[in-house]
């Protein structure tokens, strides 16, 4: 009886099982691989290396749909998924693009002015500067520049004291 069971439980599953997969096991396994494949080279900072081996899964995925392994609906989702992917290494694949260039830029202009300092000639080292010091003037007489004629040097004193007049 339990033999007659399992026969039955045997034929009922295979019966339902007439419907084809969305996505058999062995184009699972290739795509997962695919995948896998995309996702370390984007996490490694390499978009040109996931975009190439995005085009693989791509192409394998047309394959095994053409082949019967993936239905329509399970196609039309996993290329809307690789699309969307598309995009974000696309973007991320221009900015590193434009980081690059940026910094080739950079590198240049800082060659280009070190190049340019090293054949310059050197300016002549400026002359020493002499500080000659200004003579301070003379003080100016306390009388305003008038002489003093009132000391013993007078001219009238000088006439003598009336000893020998005429």
């Amino acid at each position: 009886m339990t033999v007659l069971t399992g026969c039955m439980l045997a034929a009922g599953l295979a019966g339902c099982a007439g419907a084809a997969p969305e996505l058999e096991a062995d184009a699972a396994s290739k795509l997962q691989q695919r995948v896998l494949e995309v996702t370390r080279s984007a996490a490694g900072s390499n978009p040109a290396a996931a975009l190439t081996s995005l085009d693989r899964l791509s192409a394998e995925l047309d394959a095994a749909a053409a082949a019967g392994q993936v239905s329509f609906k399970r196609h039309r989702s996993i290329v809307a998924a690789i699309s969307a992917v598309r995009a974000d290494l696309t973007t991320a694949q221009a900015a590193k693009k434009k980081a690059a260039d940026a910094a080739a830029k950079a590198a240049a202009e800082k060659a280009a002015a070190a190049k340019a300092a090293a054949t310059a000639k050197p300016s002549p080292a400026p002359s020493p500067v002499v500080v000659v010091p200004v003579p301070v003037p003379a003080p100016a007489p306390a009388n305003g520049g008038q002489q003093d004629n009132s000391g013993k040097g007078s001219s009238e004193g000088n006439k003598g004291s009336g000893k020998n007049k005429d």
